[in-house]
C-alpha cells in the first residue's frame, strides 16, 4: 500500500519560514519524480516544485522562485520543501506527489496558512 504522508504545516506570518515534508513508503521512492502541489480555496491545484529521481533537477513555479527550495533524501524516502519569505498569497493546502509516467500518487495534504 502506498502512502505519502505530509507533515510540516502551520499558521506563520509573512516573511516567516516553513518546511514541510513528505515520507513516502509501500513503493520504490528513487524511481519517481516527486513534486509539491498546492491549493488555495476556490482556486484550482496548481503545481509548485518538481524534483527528479537522482535531485540533480527541479523546476519551480514562478510565484516561487528563489523563495523556495525543494530537496529529497532517496535513503528516507523523503521529500522536502523548504518554504521562506512567505506571502499571504501562499495560503494554501499544499500536497506531495509522486510521479512514475501515467501513475500519480498523492498525500492527504497539509494547511499552510500565512497571515499578513
Amino acid at each position: 500500500q502506498v502512502q505519502l504522508v505530509e507533515s510540516g504545516g502551520g499558521l506563520v506570518q509573512a516573511g516567516g519560514s516553513l518546511r514541510l515534508s513528505c515520507a513516502t513508503s509501500g513503493l520504490t521512492f528513487s524511481i519517481y519524480r516527486m513534486g509539491w502541489f498546492r491549493q488555495a480555496p476556490g482556486k484550482v491545484r496548481e503545481v509548485v516544485t518538481t524534483i527528479s529521481r537522482s535531485g540533480g533537477s527541479t523546476s519551480y513555479a514562478d510565484s516561487v522562485k528563489g523563495r523556495f527550495t525543494i530537496s529529497r533524501d532517496n535513503a528516507k524516502n523523503t521529500v522536502y520543501l523548504q518554504m521562506n519569505s512567505l506571502e499571504p498569497e501562499d495560503t494554501a493546502v499544499y500536497y506531495c506527489n509522486a510521479r512514475l509516467g501515467a501513475t500519480d500518487y498523492w498525500g492527504q495534504g497539509t494547511q499552510v496558512t500565512v497571515s499578513s
